[in-house]
């Protein structure tokens, strides 16, 4: 029952609207990780938190074993500097590491320096705490509502002290590593943080009344905080001794013990301490030890009344056990359940005098974990060196991760695109596309704008029974299309995917086009239409030269394909010769397509408004409707033509290679086409996951990424497969998800890895996505430009699996277009299947332009 309280607690504390108000604060500390061993370095550490104040010299040895060295000195904290002013308190501080560092030979250094604060304080960043509340019999005035590590700084800057603080920590109750999507309190989803919840305070507001008896009242009633830290009261060593005295006093008043004799030891509030209490129950000695104890206090016990009074002293210290069990309870469920795991093994990581002195409390606290949490293994490990050490390793952890972000920003800044480069690209862009358009340079162009001889979009009336071929990646697709006009137009289609071997692929032009045909006449056989002579669209999705609608001549392969004795050729002509090879069936092949071109014809039956269209997928492309009178390499300047732009070939001539990186480089040379192509190379679905793999190596190979050891699954090209980065940049996807990514990949990934993964991901395709923005503005810009318009509304038609698939990739693409062409209200539509009913409109277009023009 106590363990679901403080799990409502917990939620209440984590929750922006209900934090305020909750008993339980939840305090976020700003800590991101836990040590991975690397940490190395000399660091100081204050412990201020109970009537000794603490410092420590700390030394972490980067040699694999996680080892250090700690030298040690205490200062007794005198009453009146705690309960005196801030100014007093934190002078005396600085007095003490003063006195400490001239010691220890160090007032030439400057050391970063760890400050365990052990009272509740709000954290904004890692070195601040803004004390919420004092406890322990602390009263320091002027203190509460301020930045501790202020003041602290101001001191030291006062006593010329040469450390520098870095974190703030708690030296009581519970933390633990929560993920950042649950903490409302804090910017961000990505990785985790810990938190501090000053459990003390649970039970401020009423929860655990109903379990509060009036030994917990009147020690409530004459502490210095009436009302607060309740929790702390019922299981704290500070108020253990106190709790067993109390009930004694009413035991002996009523004649249940000493007689009825209470001696004024007994009346007096603090003379029976935890110390007291842990001796009382030791194992073979406690009789012995509860006699010597009760007769210094003047009360000449009977062996009767020592068994009592150890018997008394055990029901408290069990219950504080158990409590303190049940909310440790609801801190490990919670964590299973972050990592969506039937059953858990963890380490807690534990301190205190409570469970380091005392003879039986640590026993019972393990025995209660684990009855309450049997879907738990948990293995308790004592604190080496305390808090102080703690406050070491935080310092130590601060500085890692803080030298690790420079590095990995440093990785990535080649990466990122400023406005000012994007508006380079945009009008760099825009030239090429000029280029390629006029005769003189087209030849030269690396934009090539080929024509498509495609001089129309679809006006409604198109209507019949239309074959389509789809070739374009590893699977090719045979479809029957039957389209119907008028009021009840529609478009019905039926298709059957064929695999398209590797040795195929890569093998002879004829072999290829003879699998094709032998696909084309399965799937006639399939629908029954071998005898008919229907009319067919050749989606053929690579770079072509057209002479007329239904000559294609293959430029260069693209995507992985190697066919031989193609490059040159005219592929209709290629698939005729494979049709009349295997002398089954004819077939009219009316137009080859372009896969962007019947994007943007599917979209256009939709939207007459859709002159445009754009693949993002395993490759990119974008083609659009461009005036007769501008495209000079053909003849006639009446009407529209639609242009193929092929602009993944955009900086072949290098006009890009100042934002090309190493990466980008390395995965040009390993691909099949080195130097062609480098525009899709750095935006399409077929690279991106390459280039995330060549950066992950780097940023092992420096340190950053797994430990520094590269994994054989690493170091094979393509396993980082583009369809990787959208799964792990979901939004909210939990680490442990994209560590179970990570993890299907061979690469054994801690929780740091996978945030360092996740942001190298969202890089590399935030990069592709605004590269393509700038890219299409070009052409954006060039349509209004031609229509002669002060504004220009417009519609691309989009497609390809980067596009639809990925989380981010088209809201960026939108967004960048928005800002580098702010004159022109783009609409984007959702291509349905472009290269399969594209092709068939395509082709019911220019059959019906064909009729037109014979009457």
């Amino acid at each position: 029952d106590v363990t679901a309280r403080f799990q409502a607690e917990m939620g209440k504390g984590l929750a922006r609207d209900t934090s305020p108000t909750a008993a339980v604060k939840m305090l976020p500390s700003f800590v991101r990780s836990l040590p991975d061993g690397s940490e190395k370095g000399d660091f100081l550490a204050l412990d201020l938190g109970g009537s000794q104040f603490h410092i420590h010299w700390v030394k972490e040895f980067d040699d694999g074993k996680q080892s250090s060295q700690l030298e040690s000195k205490s200062y007794p904290t005198p009453k009146e500097v705690m309960q005196g002013n801030g100014a007093e308190l934190f002078d005396y501080i600085a007095d003490c590491l003063s006195d400490f560092m001239e010691t220890k030979n160090l007032k030439h250094k400057k050391l970063p320096l760890g400050f365990t604060f052990s009272f509740p304080c709000k954290q904004t960043k890692l070195e601040e705490g803004v004390l919420l509340a004092w406890t322990k019999h602390f009263r320091v005035r002027g203190v509460q509502d301020t930045d501790v590590v202020s003041s602290l700084h101001r001191a030291l800057q006062k006593h010329q002290a040469m450390a520098y603080p870095i974190p703030t920590g708690t030296g009581t109750n519970a933390c633990y590593m929560e993920e950042m999507r649950h903490i409302d309190l804090v910017e961000g989803d990505e990785g985790r943080m810990c938190i501090n919840t000053e459990w003390g305070a649970f039970g401020d507001d009423g929860a655990l009344d109903d379990l509060r008896t009036e030994f917990d009242r009147e020690l409530d009633l004459g502490s210095l905080n009436p009302g607060k830290q309740l929790f702390e009261k019922m299981i704290s060593s500070l108020y253990l001794g106190e709790l067993v005295r109390l009930i004694l006093l009413k035991m002996t008043k009523e004649g249940l013990l000493f007689n009825g004799k209470v001696s004024t030891a007994l009346l007096t509030k603090g003379k029976i301490e935890m110390k007291h209490v842990s001796a009382m129950e030791k194992y073979k000695e406690g009789l012995s030890n509860t006699k010597e104890i009760l007769t210094e206090l003047k009360l000449f016990p009977s062996e009767e009344d020592c068994v009592a009074v150890q018997h008394v002293c055990a029901v408290v210290s069990s219950r504080s056990a158990k409590l303190c069990a049940a909310a440790l309870a609801a801190i490990l469920t919670r964590l299973r359940e972050n990592k969506q795991l039937l059953r858990m093994r963890t380490t807690v990581g534990i301190d205190g005098g409570l469970y380091k002195t005392h003879p039986k409390f640590a026993g019972r606290l393990h025995r209660a974990v684990g009855r309450l949490v049997p879907a738990c293994e948990v293995r308790f490990l004592r604190s080496r060196g305390g808090s102080g050490r703690g406050a070491a390793v935080v310092a130590a952890v601060a500085r890692r991760l803080a030298a690790q972000r420079r590095r990995l920003h440093t990785a990535l800044a080649a990466l990122l695109l400023p406005p000012a480069i994007l508006w380079e690209l945009r009008d760099k862009m825009r030239a090429e596309l000029e280029h390629g358009l006029k005769r003189e340079t087209q030849a030269q162009a690396t934009v090539k704008m080929l024509p498509t001889f495609v001089r129309g979009t679809p006006d409604g009336t198109e209507k019949g029974k239309f074959l389509a071929l789809d070739l374009g990646g590893t699977n090719f697709r045979v479809l029957l299309v039957k389209i119907k006009s008028g009021r009840r137009r529609s478009v019905q289609m039926y298709n059957k995917i064929f695999a398209i071997p590797l040795e195929i692929m890569q093998g002879t032009g004829e072999e290829l086009f003879d699998h094709i045909v032998q696909c084309l006449a399965d799937f006639l056989e399939y629908m029954g239409i071998k005898g008919a002579r229907l009319p067919l669209g050749f989606t053929f999705s690579f770079p072509c030269r057209q002479a007329s609608i239904d000559k294609g001549t293959l430029v260069g392969w693209t995507k992985g394909f190697k066919a031989t004795d193609c490059e040159g050729e005219d592929v209709v002509d290629m698939l005729r010769e494979a049709i009349r090879r295997r002398n089954e069936f004819d077939l009219d092949i009316v137009a080859v397509v372009n896969d962007t071109v019947g994007t943007m014809m599917t979209c256009g039956y939709e939207d007459p408004n859709c002159e445009i269209g754009l693949i993002a997928g395993t490759g990119t492309n974008v083609c659009y409707m461009e005036d007769m009178k501008n495209i000079e390499i053909v003849e006639g300047n009446e009407g529209k033509m639609c242009i193929n732009t092929e602009w993944g070939a955009f900086g072949d001539n290098g006009c890009i290679d100042y934002i090309r990186t190493k990466y980008d480089r390395e995965v040009d040379e390993g691909s099949l086409n080195p130097g062609k192509q480098r525009y899709e190379k750095m935006t399409s679905g077929m690279y991106l996951g390459e280039i995330v793999r060549q950066i992950l190596i780097d940023l092992t190979k420096q340190g950053l990424l797994f430990r520094g050891h590269i994994s054989e699954s690493l170091r094979k090209k393509g396993i980082f497969e583009t369809k990787f980065l959208s799964q792990i940049e979901r939004d909210r996807l939990a680490l442990p998800q994209v560590r179970h990514v990570l993890r299907q990949l061979g690469l054994d990934s801690t929780c740091e890895d996978s945030i360092i993964v996740k942001e190298v991901c969202a890089a590399v395709s935030t990069r592709a996505a605004r590269l393509c923005g700038a890219g299409l503005a070009a052409v954006v810009e060039k349509k209004r430009e031609n229509q002669g318009v002060e504004r220009l509304q417009i519609t691309v038609g989009a497609d390809g699996t980067l596009y639809k698939l990925h989380p981010h990739f088209s809201r960026i693409l939108q967004e960048t277009v928005k800002e580098l062409a702010p004159q022109c209200d783009v609409s984007f539509m959702l291509s349905e299947d472009g290269s399969g009913k594209g092709a068939a409109l395509i082709t019911a277009v220019a059959k019906r332009l064909h009729n037109v023009g014979q009457k």
